[in-house]
């Protein structure tokens, strides 16, 4: 029955917005770090996918949405690295520790942004969204149409990546 829904219907749009928005949101979070542009990519996805309707079967739109998230994403992606760096960072504040302790904690945060901003997109991604947002290996392989196996491997090569630039958290 649900192949006979059409995007094109308020309903079924509305009914995909709810039930999608929010996963989107994140996972366009987590590949950029910024929160507005995470917003304006959703809602790009959503223009794009109401525009093209009629072209969209209804069991294909989360993937259709996932997929123009990170098409989109990805024609943004040099200008987001520095954003990222830049939103990582956080702001100065005052506090009671050591000069030698806040230097030191810097650039501990400067190695990890730095580490981690050099995973490959795709391992970055995995790491992200099962670290930060607690999705289970299965969810991403939904989320980015692959292999639970690709999660997996993915993981794998982020925390060994990690592991030999940061070193043992």
């Amino acid at each position: 029955m649900s192949e006979k829904k059409s995007v094109c219907e308020l309903k079924v749009f509305e009914e995909l917005y709810s039930e999608h928005s929010k996963s989107l949101y994140n996972f366009a979070f987590y590949k950029s770090g910024n929160s507005s542009q995470s917003e304006d990519l959703v809602q790009e996805a959503f223009i794009k996918m109401w525009n093209n309707c009629a072209k969209i079967i209804f069991n294909k739109a989360k993937s259709f949405l996932f997929t123009v998230v990170n098409n989109m994403f990805l024609n943004q992606i040099a200008h987001q690295k520095v954003v990222l760096n830049y939103n990582l960072m956080g702001g100065k504040e005052s506090t009671n520790e050591s000069p030698e302790f806040l230097m030191e904690e810097k650039e501990f945060m400067d190695k990890l942004q730095n580490a981690i901003a050099d995973l490959k997109e795709g391992q970055r991604e995995v790491f992200l969204l099962n670290r930060i947002d607690k999705k289970t290996y299965k969810e991403i392989a939904e989320m980015l149409s692959i292999s639970v196996k690709a999660v997996e491997k993915r993981m794998q090569l982020a925390l060994k990546q990690l592991r030999e630039k940061v070193g043992n958290i």
